[in-house]
């Protein structure tokens, strides 16, 4: 395990890595491998106890586990103890059940890391609707069935539930549709300037992540559509991939789409 002394004055990186729902089985490969090299993992009351034995035993452990009407950290907490970590260990892994960037307060936390110049990776997992869903063998998107499928958390940022107010909408294989789909979201009610961001080869070493406004998708998904598979997300939280985009990239998108994207 390496610490890091205040002698080096250099920042740990931290990695919010996905658990799954609860089977060991459903952890990925990068995930394991994430894992295996942590100094110190803070980790959820949603990690099972059999996820938790895979753990080295040389790694630090940190139980931030959060429960309902049984909180052992408020969100604050677990974010000042990542950077309290950050500085302490090379190697810090968030552990989090089903997948950090679904209801698991991730964007939070990157948000935190990030302004304090922590560097932050993502490892996703299985997200609970999709292998609780399996589990049951229930298609969650069918062709006859249903073709959409939209996540609710079932409650507020102050725990009442109110009704979904501006929900994320994810495209798959809509590039060709996009003209179509910006046109529809504008009847619905969407404003021109809601955040889109097209991801082309995700995952990939040739992911390719281009950032605008939805007036301006369909003139996205026209320059980009050879690049290979694309996802689209429309909604405020599409505004954080233009936050990791380099202003050099921004301005190349904006300049080739007559500044469409400024």
């Amino acid at each position: 395990m390496k610490k890091i002394t205040n002698k080096e004055y250099k920042m740990g990186k931290v990695w919010l890595v996905g658990g799954g729902p609860g089977d060991p089985e459903l952890l990925t490969i990068k995930a394991m491998r994430i894992l295996n090299q942590a100094d110190v993992v803070l980790y959820d009351s949603l990690i099972s106890d059999e996820i938790l034995e895979m753990l080295p035993k040389k790694c630090t452990r940190i139980h931030v586990g959060k429960r309902c009407g049984a909180h052992k950290m408020t969100q604050v907490d677990i974010q000042k103890a990542l950077l309290t970590s950050a500085r302490k260990y090379e190697r810090v892994v968030r552990l989090k059940g089903g997948d950090p960037f679904i209801f698991g307060r991730g964007g939070e936390e990157l948000e935190y890391l990030q302004a304090h110049g922590v560097e932050v990776d993502i490892v996703p997992g299985i997200t609970a609707a999709g292998g609780c869903a399996a589990a049951a063998k229930i298609p969650l998107t069918h062709r006859q069935y249903g073709n959409a499928l939209m996540l609710d958390s079932g409650h507020s940022q102050h725990g009442e539930y109110q009704p979904s107010q501006r929900p994320t909408r994810v495209f798959y294989m809509g590039v060709k549709q996009a003209s179509q789909i910006t046109a529809s979201l504008i009847d619905d009610g969407l404003c021109y300037s809601t955040p889109v961001a097209m991801i082309a080869n995700g995952t990939l070493p040739n992911q390719e992540v281009f950032t605008g406004r939805l007036i301006d998708l369909p003139a996205l998904a026209e320059r980009y559509s050879g690049l290979g598979p694309a996802l689209i997300i429309v909604g405020e939280v599409a505004a954080f991939a233009a936050k990791n985009t380099t202003s050099n990239q921004i301005q190349d998108i904006a300049s080739q789409l007559g500044e469409a994207v400024a």
